[in-house]
């Protein structure tokens, strides 16, 4: 075997093995909620604490750009175009969802290259927009998790929680 064919070897096993199913150390996940015939999707990774805090580690960082999950970037599918928190137009596709996280409000980065590993080449020329969104005090919740809630009309709202703290905002379809 050349070297290059090692090289090539070396970096193809683990995308294979990731797509043939290769362990994760956190599960994933997918919330989805159709709102009069339009569908939210997002899929995303579910860290767990075991023992650890969440905002003040290396888990997600406290004033620093995190994949709002583990592994890939969190990824939100709209089926229509839509706006979230009132104020973001997005039209239909598919995103990367990413947060700034702080200790009273967060900051939630709606990304357009949808398809990346956590945070790691995050490129802010790629965002489609920044809204904030404050923190809430909640009940301990030991696994990462997103769930989408109908709303009134033709609104979803959107609610993040780890740890004590939780996050929501709502996406409306036109």
């Amino acid at each position: 075997m050349t070297r290059r064919s090692l090289l090539f070897s070396a970096a193809l096993t683990p995308v294979l093995a990731l797509a043939q199913g290769g362990e994760r150390k956190s599960p994933h996940e997918t919330a989805s909620l159709e709102v009069d015939g339009k569908r939210i999707e997002i899929v995303y990774g579910r860290p767990s604490l075991k023992g650890r805090k969440a905002f003040t580690g290396s888990i997600a960082p406290s004033g620093e750009v995190w994949r709002l999950g583990a592994d890939e970037a969190t990824k939100l599918t709209l089926s229509a175009a839509a706006t979230l928190n009132g104020t973001l137009q997005a039209p239909a596709g598919s995103y990367a969802l990413f947060a700034i996280p702080g200790a009273t409000s967060w900051t939630m980065i709606v990304n357009k290259t949808a398809n990346q590993w956590g945070a790691f080449k995050y490129d802010k020329a790629q965002d489609l927009g920044r809204f904030q969104v404050p923190v809430k005090k909640t009940a301990m919740t030991e696994e990462f998790t997103i769930q989408l809630a109908k709303a009134a009309g033709n609104s979803a709202t959107v609610t993040m929680a780890w740890q004590d703290v939780a996050v929501e905002f709502p996406i409306q379809f036109a």
